[in-house]
Order: structure tokens, then sequence, then C-alpha cells
């Protein structure tokens, strides 16, 4: 699948400076957050901000940002079912081809020593629902959770002129459900020793 448009909001940032610059040179649109997006004007990526998007703000203290139709819309639509591209053309959709996530570090933030509310805070919400919707479509979508990934992904789009082969979308589509399945079981042990 060709790769026209990007999402990139990542906590880790190891491997952005290779990765995001070679998305660009194959003239690749790159949406991105927060603290995301300030790591890439640095690197003169200069991506879109998320919410010039969805053409909706971030709101409750950044809680609400990604979880927006045209997010959503632009990821998990069928490509090749007429009434999918109706629907996206009639509401101003357009496709998202790529999603590179890494989630809030809530292990890490919790093996430190946190308060409750902190660890509460460090509990992803849009970064799995984008790395589940993508995952689900991989057919269409390339999801990219591991910075090791990235000399793959970029190794494979080298070797297809841009695009990334089904073959290598199906294992990290696998990779997605691996991380937000040990990601949940995290949360729920922190969650079963915690008293209130």
């Amino acid at each position: 699948m060709k790769i026209e448009r990007a999402v990139i909001s990542v906590s880790n940032k190891a491997g952005l400076a290779e990765l995001a610059p070679f998305l660009k040179s194959y003239q690749i649109e790159i949406i991105s957050t927060g603290g995301t997006k300030k790591y890439l004007d640095e690197l003169k990526v200069n991506p879109k901000e998320m919410s010039e998007h969805t053409g909706f703000p971030e709101i409750m203290d950044g809680r609400v940002k990604t979880l927006h139709p045209k997010v959503h819309g632009g990821i998990l639509n069928i490509r090749d079912k007429a009434e999918h591209q109706e629907a996206k053309k009639a509401l101003g959709i357009q496709n998202i081809d790529m999603i590179v996530v890494n989630l809030y570090p809530f292990k890490e933030v919790v093996a430190k020593g946190c308060t409750f509310d902190e660890a509460i805070e460090n509990i992803d919400i849009g970064g799995p629902s984008m790395i589940r919707a993508a995952a689900k479509n991989f057919k269409y979508v390339t999801v990219v959770v591991d910075p090791d990934d990235y000399p793959r992904v970029m190794a494979d789009m080298k070797a297809h002129n841009g695009e990334t082969t089904e073959e290598l979308r199906f294992f990290l589509a696998k990779k997605v459900f691996f991380k937000t399945s040990d990601y949940d079981r995290a949360i729920y042990d922190y969650l079963s020793q915690a008293s209130r």
C-alpha cells in the first residue's frame, strides 16, 4: 500500500530522527501531537498539528486529541469498499496509511514510584485506540509500535517504491495486539494492588 499520510505520536523518540525525515522524503504528510510535534519541528520535519487535521482542538488536558472520526475513519475505512469511500468523501475524511505510536510509559512510571493519580494519567487511551484500529485494518494500514522495527519498515519502503508489503503489515499488526494485551495486563496488575 502506498503511504500518503502518517500519524506519528510517540513517548519514546528513539529512532525518530531517522524515520521521520525518511517518510518526509517520500512526500508523506505527517500529522503529530504535543511533544512529538515539537521534536519533529526541531528536526525540520514540520508535521501538521492533529487539531488542524481534525478541525477540533485538544481538550481536557490532552486526554482527548486523537479520538475523532477524521482519525479513526481515516484509519479504518476499507479502501476498496464503495460504501466506505462514499462515506469518507461525504464527511471529508482522508486516508491515514501509517500509524507510528508508542504508548504512555505506564510500566516505567509505576516502577519508579508514583501517586495513584499519576498512574491513572499514564493510562493511554488514544494510542491503543489508534494502533488497534490500524492493526485491524492491516490490509491497508502500516502500524509501527516498536522503534526496533523502523529500519525494517524503511527497508521495505525502499524496496517497494514507498509502499509496504502485506507480509510486513501483518507482522506489525500482530505486535500491536501483543503490546496492548501486555499494557492492559500491567494496568490490571497495578489496579489490583492499589487500595481505594
